[in-house]
């Protein structure tokens, strides 16, 4: 077991660890245990009573959050000719194609957050499955990433949509927001995830559906929130 510093224990002392909270109590523990001098990222994460290795129980989505992630998200376009231009005048950070995979293989170049491509792109992107996908940057049409309409998906990014997906534990881990957003906020947000991930429940899914519902800051203690009262199991 890793030994945690005072702050880490400081802020530990603050949580019941087998305390089944309200989401707004709980995002306010989160906040007033966020032991860094940053502005803490937030995270949820929502363990489901899904099996992942089964195509039919697969869980993946995205969402625009109400009031963003805190965070300006910069975004690499796989595009050519007119819709290279339309991601130019949309904001996008990088825009290209071969030359953009050459860098990323060749280089390791990873200076971006995002990755959106249109649907003919994806014979070059599709090369580049190896290095994108085990850090989730693959773009798939479920995310939006896959698109001929490159404004709108820029304009959802930067306005702070976030994807959610199961990990190998059938655990989905999503930022909603900076400690600074204050309580009110991040309940908001966190609201607005899990409705969207109830939605995205496949039919093969029995029983129930979100067994357990953690909060936590980057540096902060996990804080549990009772599954029975943020969504329908």
């Amino acid at each position: 077991m890793p030994k945690r510093g005072k702050k880490y224990t400081a802020a530990a002392a603050l949580i019941e660890r087998h305390t089944l909270h309200e989401v707004g109590e709980a995002l306010d523990l989160v906040i007033k245990a966020a032991p860094a001098k940053f502005d803490e990222t937030v995270e949820v994460h929502l363990k489901l009573g899904v099996d992942g290795r089964h195509a039919d129980q697969q869980v993946r989505g995205a969402i625009v959050l109400p009031h963003g992630t805190g965070k300006t998200s910069k975004v690499l376009v796989f595009a050519k000719g007119p819709k290279e231009t339309e991601a130019k005048e949309a904001g996008a950070d990088y825009v290209g194609a071969e030359d953009m995979a050459e860098k990323i293989q060749k280089e390791g170049w990873f200076d971006f957050d995002v990755v959106v491509a249109t649907p003919d792109m994806m014979g070059v992107v599709g090369r580049l499955g190896k290095v994108l996908g085990p850090k989730g940057l693959m773009p798939n049409p479920k995310s939006g990433t896959v698109t001929m309409d490159i404004a709108k998906a820029l304009e959802d990014i930067k306005a702070g949509k976030v994807e959610y997906r199961l990990d190998k534990t059938n655990i989905i881990h999503t930022p909603i927001g900076k400690v600074s957003f204050g309580q009110e906020k991040l309940v908001d947000n966190f609201s607005a995830l899990v409705e969207a991930v109830v939605k995205a429940k496949p039919a093969a899914a029995k029983g129930q559906y979100l067994k357990s519902v953690t909060v936590a800051s980057t540096m902060g203690p996990g804080v549990k929130i009772n599954p029975v009262r943020v969504g329908t199991n």
